[in-house]
């Protein structure tokens, strides 16, 4: 079974919206693992749009499944998650500015920043990923930064899929069968929803988590979180 991370950014901009503390991020963490899901995923910011950097450390003691911290391995961000030390760190090349991710890394150019990165991490005993575009020569690249897993940046697929072309899964089941055989551990995410996660995870082998946040959070408002979840747990089997 493919395990089911739930990121709860979007809990964190719905707050961040009004001030105060509502939703509680650490409150709706311990619902969703409540509700079935097997793993909580931040990404912190280093303008805090949406998840703080106190909310990260909040998170620590309430997570009891898989915790996943993603970002850019600046400073501040790598400070934050040695101290933290969560389940796994998903290293994805955001720009200052991003919106949302929006890239894999050319894990050829910055091979030595993220052996260094990669290696310090391992070293305290955090899980390592590192979010790739479906391109064979960057599965390749991954495996020589040390990395355990990849995780594959789905925008592309959700799109054309979305569009009716079910082909367009097939760079991302070639990606994942060269990462099998490279002994790498396969996550995905981006876009993923309802809609697609059954025909994406039915098409890639030994998947092993995905990440998904804003189609889940807006999928909750009309049909209810825990019902939510347990759909996707239902897909994900």
């Amino acid at each position: 079974m493919t395990k089911l991370s739930v990121n709860i950014n979007k809990i964190a901009t719905l707050r961040n919206s009004r001030g105060g503390d509502v939703p509680n991020v650490v409150e709706f963490a311990k619902d969703v693992q409540r509700f079935g899901a097997e793993g909580v995923t931040i990404h912190p910011r280093p303008d805090e749009r949406h998840i703080r950097y106190q909310d990260t450390r909040d998170l620590k003691s309430e997570v009891y499944t898989e915790y996943n911290i993603e970002g850019n391995p600046i400073e501040s961000f790598v400070n934050l998650v040695l101290e933290v030390k969560p389940t796994q760190v998903t290293l994805v090349p955001d720009a200052v500015d991003a919106i949302t991710s929006n890239a894999g890394w050319d894990t050829i150019k910055h091979k030595d920043l993220l052996v260094d990165v990669i290696k310090e991490f391992k070293k305290n005993g955090i899980r390592t990923s590192i979010f790739v575009d479906p391109v064979l020569k960057q599965i390749e690249g991954a495996k020589e930064t040390g990395t355990d897993r990849i995780e594959l940046y789905t925008e592309a697929f959700a799109h054309q899929y979305s569009l009716g072309n079910k082909n367009a899964v097939t760079p991302y089941k070639e990606s994942a069968e060269l990462a099998n055989k490279l002994d790498l551990g396969i996550n995905a995410g981006h876009d993923l929803s309802l809609d697609n996660i059954k025909f994406f995870k039915d098409n890639i082998p030994n998947l092993l988590e995905v990440s998904i946040g804003h189609a889940l959070i807006s999928e909750s408002l009309y049909l209810g979180v825990e019902n939510v979840i347990q759909m996707y747990l239902r897909k994900l089997a």
